[in-house]
């Protein structure tokens, strides 16, 4: 089972328990890797309807559709190492705040425990 298979169904695991911290944070993570994958502006891209009939014209339903990166599971596994830290850090700033943030900070912490779970580190 890959990373996101994994989220998948972990995501509905915390909807049915109405765990809010877990799925708030494995629809982040999920959103994330959805991110990840996006086309890259940088690298020419080919079309899907790569048969057109003059020179880089294209028609049709579908026609400026380009291809979406597909991520590895180790490139998964980096977008999720961000997410944690990205909460980690956040979480760290504010405990920094005082004691109105200790509450926000705690359910930084867990949410970034339930993401670690899916590296298996």
């Amino acid at each position: 089972m890959t990373i996101r298979e994994g989220l998948r169904a972990e995501l509905k695991v915390a909807m049915r328990a109405r765990d809010t911290a877990s799925t708030a944070a494995i629809r982040s993570a999920l959103g994330a890797i959805d991110n990840a994958e996006s086309v890259d502006t940088a690298v020419a891209t080919e079309r899907i309807d790569g048969d057109a009939r003059i020179a880089g014209a294209v028609a049709g339903a579908g026609s400026t559709e380009v291809r979406r990166r597909t991520l590895t599971d180790d490139e998964v596994a980096d977008v999720l190492r961000a997410e944690i830290a990205d909460r980690l850090d956040a979480a760290v700033e504010y405990d920094a705040a005082g004691p109105a943030g200790t509450e926000r900070a705690a359910l930084l912490r867990s949410e970034a425990a339930t993401l670690e779970a899916f590296l298996g580190d």
